[in-house]
């Protein structure tokens, strides 16, 4: 209901009061208008007084400076917000500090982040740990350990928050002495079996390649989580102890810990590491069973995981059953090509991965190149090499010249090869300089074998197999003397020759076997099996090449030391204990010989077997007589 005075209001606005009346009227209306319009200012006022005490108390409210940090989305907000805070006095505030102090190392601002913890009374726990892990993620190391050594130093108690940030930078620069210290200061302050403590050191140590130590502390591990059990898997697959790595993930199902993705792809890895099929099996019906979704890194990595395996078709199989596929599956499937020899089916891949608008990277070229080299295409690989900036914007490295070196060496173009090398402009790498060192043993060039040999040892004096190659040469020209040399300057050196083995799964186990093995069980056998099977090559015109024996024995001595190779031992197992008309897959850690290769491809036809050989650099896959490579590896 309207007052009297707005009533009165509306009256001569609307002309219904008299002359008379309005003149007397109008003195009353302007004093109440005057009135209000005082009245009105005065409740602006304190209303405006009010919300500037309410904006000032809640300046003093550490939440509102840390929902304000919250909401920046930029370094300038943060410093805003920090100006702010230290106008009301709000740095005397541990929480607000700390927040700021994470928010610049968040934006990777450290020296705004040092000089406020630098010049803080009083930090906790927080404090230090912000500041040394703001360090560690942005890799200034010296600064991390520096902070922490203060921590240390100022008689603060390194907490589970603060220590992982140290040991993760000690994990990262592989740093193991920094790495033991820290573990002692572990032990000091009792937190040796704090759950993330332990996992960062599992973690540490499993990067640093101490892989008995990393077992040692996670065993001791009262609770693991999904995340240790990967990184141990991995560990053991990354130092060459595959095995192991299936063994603990065997382990880690019987304990109820269930994979995800992540710990699927880690198996996988050390799968193709070990190369054993009847494993790569278990592991992609166990994937299947468990749907997970194939994508572009799983995917990727059973590829490789079926290629590394012996089984390319598999692998293919694979390719064609992922929904999307990126740069790096197109180039692990011509990878796979390339290990087995099939270079025109790469080239084909390739021609594809083009007309589906793929664009290649420098791996997939290097791929490319590599599929070339083994197959033996040494014009198509030269296109390749010498359009790769022109036609795809890829520059070319380190990576793609030791191809194409490798791709003329095994042509026997090697002065083409040096020359290429002497070319170069970029930085020469031990692989480079390998692969032209193998090129010179196969093709027999000790001139040019001791030039890469110089070069190789410069970079890479603590290599056995450098020597071992180079002392090959030495002795493939009878040059015996040189020989004796390179064995003692190996011996001066403490350097030993990486002795060959060859495995062969039968009945889902695997069987190691060395040169001249007798430990085997089934022992006898084998060595019948030889006898009967050498019985047989002779009468297909077998001769064992004896230059592929590198030592200075009779002839006789180097016939019985080529009898007994590895692989021919493993070959004869398999024929005893696998049946009839079956594929034999045998894997071996080093380059097979010139005679194991034609003993294979001769073995292969009288016995009417497929035989698979994974040596050190690729797979041969010997059927009726003949080998994939076409003599050509």
């Amino acid at each position: 209901m309207f007052k009297l005075r707005d009533r009165s209001i509306i009256a001569l606005r609307n002309g219904k009061l008299g002359c008379c009346t309005a003149h007397s009227v109008i003195p009353i209306v302007e004093s109440i208008i005057e009135t209000q319009f005082r009245q009105t200012s005065l409740n602006l006022h304190n209303r405006e007084e009010e919300s500037s005490k309410f904006h000032f108390l809640q300046r003093l409210n550490p939440k509102f400076y840390i929902s304000a940090l919250v909401n920046c989305r930029n370094l300038t907000q943060v410093r805003q917000v920090h100006a702010q805070a230290s106008v009301h006095g709000m740095l005397e505030n541990i929480v607000v500090a700390n927040k700021l102090i994470y928010f610049y190392s968040y934006y990777r601002a450290l020296d705004d982040a040092y000089g406020l913890f630098d010049g803080m009374c009083v930090r906790d726990s927080v404090s230090w740990s912000v500041m040394v892990g703001g360090f560690a993620k942005v890799g200034d190391y010296i600064n991390c350990f520096g902070t922490f050594r203060e921590l240390i130093r100022c008689g603060a108690r390194p907490d589970n928050y603060t220590l992982p940030f140290v040991i993760r930078a000690c994990r990262d620069l592989k740093n193991l002495q920094m790495g033991r210290l820290i573990h002692h200061i572990v032990y000091k302050f009792g937190l040796d079996l704090d759950h993330f403590v332990c996992a960062a050191l599992v973690d540490m140590y499993v990067k640093c390649r101490e892989i008995e130590d990393a077992r040692f502390l996670f065993d001791k591990m009262q609770e693991r989580d999904l995340v240790t059990w990967t990184v141990m898997i991995g560990g053991y697959a990354e130092c060459g102890k595959a095995n192991e790595s299936l063994v603990l993930f065997e382990k880690m199902r019987e304990e109820g810990v269930v994979p995800d993705k992540v710990a699927m792809v880690t198996v996988v890895f050390a799968c193709a590491k070990l190369g054993a099929m009847h494993k790569a099996r278990i592991i992609d019906d166990y994937i299947q069973r468990k749907k997970f979704q194939l994508d572009v890194i799983l995917g990727t990595a059973m590829i490789d995981m079926y290629a590394k395996c012996g089984c390319v078709e598999s692998a293919r199989e694979i390719f064609d059953r992922m929904e999307e596929k990126n740069v790096i599956s197109w180039s692990a499937m011509i990878a796979a090509y390339g290990y087995h020899g099939q270079g025109r089916k790469a080239l084909d891949l390739f021609r594809m991965m083009l007309s589906s608008g793929m664009l290649p990277d420098k791996i997939t070229l290097a791929s490319l190149l590599y599929a070339c080299s083994h197959a033996g295409l040494v014009e198509e690989g030269l296109r390749f090499f010498s359009s790769m900036w022109e036609d795809y914007s890829v520059r070319t490295d380190v990576k793609h010249y030791t191809c194409v070196v490798d791709l003329l060496g095994r042509a026997g173009r090697l002065d083409e090869a040096f020359k290429l090398i002497k070319s170069m402009t970029i930085e020469k790498d031990e692989g480079l300089w390998g692969a032209f060192l193998g090129a010179c043993r196969t093709h027999k060039d000790v001139v040019l074998a001791e030039k890469a040999a110089t070069s190789l040892l410069e970079l890479q004096s603590q290599n056995p197999g450098h020597y071992v190659l180079l002392s090959n040469i030495y002795a493939n020209a009878g040059r015996w003397e040189d020989v004796a040399k390179i064995r003692d300057l190996m011996s001066q050196r403490r350097l030993k020759k990486t002795p060959g083995w060859t495995w062969i799964e039968v009945d889902n186990k695997s069987h190691q076997f060395s040169v001249g093995d007798t430990t085997h069980p089934r022992s006898k056998e084998i060595y019948e099996m030889l006898k009967s099977l050498s019985n047989k090559l002779e009468l297909v015109g077998y001769v064992p090449d004896t230059n592929f024996v590198l030592h200075d024995v009779d002839e006789e001595l180097k016939i019985g030391i080529l009898y007994t190779h590895s692989e021919k031992l493993a070959i004869a197992f398999g024929l005893i204990a696998t049946p009839e008309h079956t594929s034999i897959r045998i894997i071996k850690n080093l380059r097979v010989c010139g005679d194991c290769h034609t003993f294979c491809k001769l073995v292969s036809e009288i016995a009417g077997r497929v035989i698979i050989v994974r040596d050190a650099n690729r797979f041969h896959h010997f059927k009726e007589g003949a080998c994939s490579c076409g003599d050509y590896w």
